[in-house]
């Protein structure tokens, strides 16, 4: 077995090591984890969570993940824009989340800023940089996978320039991860012809400075 590379599964599948080191990973990376995900709630809440793992281990936002949709109304962005004080408050005393002054604030600017956007926006500004699937060469190992892409570092970017926050190189990375953008299940993972893009998600790249 190749060091980094997959391994065994309880069901004798090979899967991504970090897919199998605890049994709450498992079903997130077999069922979620590089499938594609679109719709600007589902991302406002994949960028969130990214965000709030910053410095953490995305185990620990795993496992407190339904207690984060019920805090941040299940992340509709709509709503979450319209949280007062006293919401910011009930945040930060909130033990089911993760009680991040900076953090919390980030994501209820964040809300606010995508409000005044128009529906499929951030859909379709997220989706414009995900790479074409053959531009790098298939992940055998751990050590293949990067934390940071000329991709990433550009949604960043772009994100940044359209007024949000917390969304720098390596939480747009791992968004692009976890949503399908980019298939870095390894290349023996079982999960990974499961992580496709779905067919006709390649919108045009934004032309630069838009």
């Amino acid at each position: 077995m190749t060091e980094g590379g997959a391994v065994p599964g309880p069901d004798g599948a090979l899967r991504c090591p970090w897919g199998v080191s605890t049994a709450d990973y498992l079903p997130y990376h077999d069922e979620e984890w590089g499938r594609p995900v679109h719709g600007d709630d589902a991302l406002f809440e994949r960028l969130a969570l990214e965000a709030f793992q910053s410095g953490l281990s995305w185990i620990t936002i795993l496992r407190r993940r339904e207690g984060f949709r019920r805090a941040f109304a299940g992340f509709r962005i709509a709503e979450v824009a319209e949280f007062t004080d006293d919401d910011r408050e009930r945040l930060l005393a909130d033990e089911g989340i993760i009680r991040n002054r900076a953090k919390i604030d980030a994501t209820l600017a964040n809300a606010r800023a995508l409000a005044g956007w128009a529906a499929g926006d951030l859909d379709a500004l997220i989706w414009s940089y995900a790479p074409e699937p053959e531009a790098r060469a298939v992940p055998r190992t751990l050590a293949d996978v990067p934390a940071v892409t000329d991709e990433s570092a550009a949604l960043s970017k772009a994100l940044k320039k359209r007024g949000l926050r917390f969304v720098g190189p390596t939480t747009a990375y791992a968004l692009m991860q976890a949503c399908g953008l980019v298939n870095d299940h390894l290349a023996d993972c079982v999960a990974r012809g499961q992580g496709r893009r779905a067919a006709g998600s390649s919108p045009t790249r934004p032309s630069p400075g838009t």
